[in-house]
């Protein structure tokens, strides 16, 4: 899980700098919030995995699904992180879309 993570948060972090950059947003509390978010539906992530290991591409996807609603809003309600709806949900699917992606093919 620690390696898993560490990985997630450097590809995020990644998404959440150039996005930062480029809407000239600050990046420092949305990192912090990724970070915290991340400590949360990572290990709710793998608790359902290791729960559920029979149906594993499902539970993956149901869970993948409730982690981008669930750091969105994370990412919304920090008034930090001076994001609209529509951004933090978007950001949100961009970071864990990167993730997703380079993470299926880890052989982590």
């Amino acid at each position: 899980m620690i390696v898993t993570l560490g990985i997630t948060l450097i590809l995020e972090s990644a998404v959440i700098i150039a996005y930062s950059l480029w809407a000239k947003k600050s990046v420092i509390p949305i990192l912090v919030t990724n970070i915290c978010g991340n400590l949360i539906t990572q290990s709710m992530l793998w608790i359902a995995l290791n729960l559920f290991f029979q149906n594993y591409l499902v539970t993956l996807f149901i869970s993948e699904i409730l982690i981008w609603i669930a750091e969105s809003i994370f990412l919304y309600f920090i008034p930090a992180n001076d994001l609209s709806i529509k951004e933090a949900v978007l950001l949100s699917l961009g970071m864990n879309l990167t993730s997703f992606t380079l993470g299926w093919y880890l052989p982590v």
